[in-house]
């Protein structure tokens, strides 16, 4: 069944809504420069339950920074959404926490270099928590696990697994209302994901 997370979470109702969904990540944006950002994320991030995998999620931040993170054993997967190299990859990845890297899929080139890099996973999305979504077309026939962002919500999901079947789909503003996550929105979200697994 295609893996669901649940990103952008910044409050201890959010954490509750999750903990009551049980997807398999949930994300925490951990740069300071984007509204999501989880400065709570210390009061917050011991409420989730333990057999959800915490995300951070990164853009451009320096490795010390991320290092902090991991050392802590606060986070199972890091997301890098910036321009973090290969080597930069590496580092985490030698951290101990697996990597997803976030691309921005406007080509097939773009696309290729998605497909090629050394992080566990690539995440393919239109641009960072922009709600927006593009080509699908240029995903037919990938071979390799990755996550699917971009423009997802209930309405969509379903259609989006069965057109391209992803190893997971990733949704933060399509579960939000004025700004904040909405749990029947996340509900519906999680339920439209496992219906369509129910019926294969």
């Amino acid at each position: 069944m295609t893996k669901i997370k649940l990103c952008g979470l910044r409050t201890a109702g959010d954490i509750e809504t999750v903990n009551g969904l049980m997807p398999d990540f949930a994300g925490f944006i951990l740069c300071k420069r984007f509204w999501r950002y989880a400065s709570d994320f210390d009061e917050i991030r011991p409420l989730l339950d333990p057999k959800i995998n915490a995300v951070g999620v990164f853009v451009d931040d320096s490795i010390e920074t991320v290092s902090e993170y991991i050392s802590r054993g606060v986070l199972d997967f890091c997301q890098l959404h910036g321009n973090e190299d290969a080597g930069y990859i590496e580092s985490v990845r030698k951290s101990g926490v697996k990597v997803i890297k976030a691309f921005r899929i406007s080509t097939r080139d773009d696309l290729k270099k998605a497909l090629d890099t050394p992080a566990d996973f690539p995440l393919l999305d239109s641009g960072t928590g922009s709600g927006i979504r593009f080509d699908w077309e240029l995903l037919k026939d990938i071979k390799r696990p990755y996550f699917l962002a971009g423009g997802l919500s209930p309405e969509n999901v379903a259609e989006a697994i069965n057109t391209l079947d992803p190893y997971a789909v990733d949704v933060s503003s399509g579960i939000e209302t004025d700004r904040k996550k909405d749990p029947e929105k996340a509900a519906a979200f999680v339920k439209a994901v496992r219906d369509r697994g129910n019926k294969l």
